[in-house]
């Protein structure tokens, strides 16, 4: 029997995909990016078992909430490392007519892989940063890898948000958002694009877990500029 391990569930969320979503938070990460939220989910040791059974029950409650834009999202963590789990709850999800969605790094990309994607209506794809070094020094993976997984993304034509975090100092400069819409420009999938704003409430997860913030001393973005940032985009 499939299980999954799952660190946290947001029934009625708002920011994860388009209209209502009910959110799953996958226990488990192979990254460890130093902007990272949700430290609390990196291993796989914790978290809660759940079959697909059990989640699908679980969301069919909401339904009602969902629209015609709503569903079911799988964060993390990283729902690629669990996505046998994740592709039979889609399965599920499509049989009872609820919109499925996964929000990922893309860092992984198998025959595994690849037969989830068949059952996700729409991707959330972290493009962290435009440039390799940067990628390795603060994400540890390669951006090489996040493009072919974009690439096969563009090639099964499944809609994907690319979602990017800015980070003063690290990546809030012209030459990055250039690239950014290069990006959006040539892989037609991409059918929204969403700047988000780097963040420090997470200090307090990183301080009860004892653990250093690695940009804990990094501001955080200006209203006004994330507002002229997003221009570029729409």
């Amino acid at each position: 029997m499939i299980k999954g391990k799952i660190h946290s569930i947001q029934t009625l969320g708002t920011l994860d995909g388009p209209g209502v979503r009910f959110v799953v938070f996958m226990q488990g990460c192979n990254l460890r990016c130093q902007c990272c939220h949700n430290p609390d989910t990196w291993s796989m040791d914790g978290g809660t078992e759940y079959t697909p059974e059990q989640i699908v029950e679980k969301v069919k409650r909401y339904k009602e909430y969902f629209g015609k834009e709503g569903g079911i999202t799988f964060s993390g963590g990283e729902p690629l490392l669990q996505c046998d789990f994740v592709r039979e709850t889609f399965k599920l999800c499509h049989e009872n007519g609820i919109n499925t969605c996964i929000d990922t790094s893309g860092d992984l990309l198998n025959d595994n892989v690849m037969e989830m994607l068949k059952y996700c209506d729409r991707v959330l794809l972290d493009v962290k940063y435009t440039e390799n070094d940067l990628y390795k020094k603060y994400v540890g993976c390669s951006l090489d890898t996040v493009i072919k997984f974009l690439e096969y993304l563009n090639k099964m034509n499944i809609p994907t948000t690319l979602r990017h975090v800015v980070i003063p100092t690290k990546n809030d400069y012209f030459e990055n958002f250039q690239k950014l819409k290069a990006i959006t420009e040539k892989y037609k999938c991409i059918d929204y694009v969403e700047l988000l704003p780097f963040r420090k409430i997470c200090t307090v997860k990183y301080d009860k877990m004892g653990i250093e913030f690695p940009f804990k001393d990094i501001p955080e973005p200006e209203y006004h500029d994330m507002e002229e940032y997003r221009k570029l985009f729409h």
